[in-house]
């Protein structure tokens, strides 16, 4: 059984450096039907209120929007060769506002946590004002963390979400 954090903090430091080490994450969700569909993408996170908040900037592509409209809980999974993993259990909702934009396209330009980020201007050339630039706000529930054989992890949970 994983040891449960009464906070955030506890597990924030081998969140970061995992997520930092790792970068890449795989974003499952589920079809009208319950079937999953998994995608390999990089968000980026931020730690808000001793919890943490993760943003994707992505295109809004007909199946995730779909998806994400039938039932907005997500799943992102990262995981090294050496056994260390994070799994973050979210809801995603679609944000439109430029000033969000702006702080996301930031976020990523400063790589947060360490080494998960890039530049967006790679992807979208217009900046952050780009009108195929799309973010999902990630708002987790549940974040696990893994490392190496120790399968059982420590797990927080937000504040009334258990």
């Amino acid at each position: 059984m994983a040891a449960h954090a009464t906070s955030f903090t506890q597990i924030k430091s081998q969140f970061e450096t995992y997520i930092g080490d790792i970068v890449y994450a795989t974003m499952t969700t589920v079809d009208t039907k319950g079937r999953p569909r998994a995608r390999v993408l990089i968000p980026v996170w931020e730690t808000l209120d001793d919890g943490p908040l993760g943003w994707l900037a992505t295109y809004r592509t007909p199946v995730k929007a779909a998806h994400l409209a039938g039932n907005p809980h997500t799943t992102f999974s990262y995981w090294t060769p050496r056994q260390n993993a994070v799994s973050i259990d979210a809801v995603a909702t679609w944000v439109d506002d430029l000033e969000a934009k702006r702080h996301v396209w930031e976020l990523y330009r400063r790589t947060s946590p360490k080494g998960a980020g890039y530049d967006l201007g790679a992807f979208w050339r217009g900046g952050p004002g780009d009108p195929k630039l799309h973010l999902l706000r990630l708002e987790p529930w549940r974040v696990q963390v893994i490392r190496g054989t120790d399968l059982r992890g420590r797990i927080w949970y937000a504040p009334g979400k258990r």
